[in-house]
């Protein structure tokens, strides 16, 4: 220990360690539940590419595990720091280095909050789509370690999508620099592809060429009530079948919604089975919503409210982004899923969720970023508990094997981290696993980059 934080003086200013147990110890985790976390020897915080480097060879040197940390908002344990590694916070590299309109790109350091930079690029008249919930707080290099999404996907994609360029510093100090500033390049091996997602276990993102668009027109959102979870589902179907491209399409049940109403009297519809929000930001929205709303009574809803400007819409919205914060107060602990399957089996997976909450006897709320087909199936228990505990976990992998039954994923959005390494396994079989293996020992022969996640 005294060697490590001796080597690492050696080219880190002074306020850049924290060694303080009391301190370090709330950098051990992220918001995952179920997750095992050890006790870091020291948390670091560069702010520097210089700085990067000098613990990385100090890693490499020691053989010390390093951790790599965002905003820690990850719900996978991917940012868990395991016992005696060095955190390595990347918050203080919070720079936005350049914005070219001509160009139509950011370039960023990985510390920079999602909000940020989204603001920014708007005032260039540039639009940076990704959107996590946690969109205030989250940072750009962990929704990139992520491969996070957000409410905009349906129409504009997830993060790998608009992450042209990296740089990255390995495991053994040297700066790799992936990837393009051009608007087209297949020069290689896509490094940069592989990089986003990897969550950490790589390489330490130090720099982010991102893809901007041009800023779309205001969305307005319609609300569609609906008798049942399926006919919301068929409403979802008939909206893609039919070529529209919402810039958001999602769904709440009925257990989310009256979650929302009870943390904050946003006076939804209780007596809705569910709710399908949809937006669009094209030049004659109301146009489009209009045609939606006729697919959505076609489809069963009760009830169809189209937002006549953007402030209603943002209040919509708003509620939206409650759901989880209002799950969570429903019961002490929660347990997030991630399950992405087909469009077409959403219904199926929806249904599914809803047997095992009464099989194991649990609230299990679904908010759903439904034009993907990511469900986000909350687990809602009291951690005090150990029956309903247990019984929370294992709804949990059994929502999981559902989604993978119905030809899913078990991430679309959330990665893979401590929480769901065994069904990484599962879902990529032995020779996938097996040559993950094997990426992973090319970019980190000695194992030290976020040990013990993915696999």
């Amino acid at each position: 220990m005294s060697d490590l934080l001796e080597r690492l003086r050696t080219g880190l200013p002074p306020e850049a360690l924290i060694t303080d147990p009391d301190v370090t110890a709330s950098y051990a985790h992220d918001m995952a539940s179920f997750c095992a976390a050890g006790t870091p020897a020291v948390v670091v915080f560069p702010r520097t590419v210089e700085q990067v480097q000098h613990v990385m060879r100090t890693a490499t040197a020691l053989r010390v595990p390093v951790v790599p940390q965002g905003a820690r908002t990850g719900l996978s344990g991917a940012a868990n720091a395991s016992d005696g590694c060095i955190v390595l916070s990347l918050v203080k590299m919070d720079r936005i280095l350049e914005i070219s309109p001509v160009d139509r790109i950011a370039v960023v350091e990985p510390g920079v909050i999602n909000a940020v930079l989204s603001r920014a690029v708007n005032e260039h008249g540039l639009y940076y789509p990704p959107d996590p919930s946690s969109w205030e707080t989250c940072t750009i290099g962990g929704n990139i370690g992520t491969a996070s999404g957000g409410l905009c996907c349906v129409k504009y994609g997830v993060t790998a999508e608009y992450v042209l360029g990296l740089d990255v510093v390995l495991a053994d100090g040297r700066l790799l620099t992936t990837g393009r500033r051009t608007a087209k390049g297949v020069a290689g091996y896509d490094l940069t592809r592989l990089l986003v997602g990897s969550e950490g276990s790589l390489g330490i993102i130090v720099k982010a060429v991102l893809a901007l668009r041009p800023q779309p027109p205001q969305q307005l959102v319609l609300a569609a009530e609906f008798p049942s979870a399926a006919a919301a589902c068929d409403a979802v179907c008939r909206i893609m079948e039919r070529g529209h491209t919402p810039s958001l399409l999602e769904l709440m049940d009925r257990t989310t919604v009256r979650a929302v109403n009870q943390l904050a009297s946003m006076g939804l519809p209780e007596t809705t089975e569910a709710l399908l929000l949809c937006a669009f930001d094209t030049p004659d929205p109301a146009a489009d919503l209009a045609a939606v709303g006729a697919l959505c009574t076609a489809a069963g809803a009760t009830e169809v409210v189209p937002a006549d400007n953007p402030a209603e819409s943002e209040l919509l919205l708003q509620a939206r982004r409650m759901s989880l914060p209002a799950l969570e107060a429903v019961k002490s602990a929660t347990m997030i899923d991630d399950v992405c399957v087909p469009r077409s089996r959403l219904g199926a997976m929806l249904a599914g969720t809803a047997a095992i909450a009464e099989e194991y006897g649990l609230t299990i709320g679904v908010c759903s970023h439904a034009g993907d087909g990511n469900t986000h199936p909350v687990v809602c228990f009291d951690h005090t508990d150990p029956d309903e505990s247990r019984r929370a976990r294992e709804s949990f992998d059994a929502i999981m094997a559902l989604g993978l039954e119905l030809g899913g994923t078990i991430t679309g959005e959330h990665g893979v981290g401590v929480l769901k390494k065994e069904w990484l396994a599962r879902e990529l079989g032995e020779t996938g696993i097996a040559l993950q293996r094997g990426i992973k020992a090319a970019f980190d022969p000695l194992g030290l980059l976020n040990p013990g996640k993915l696999f």
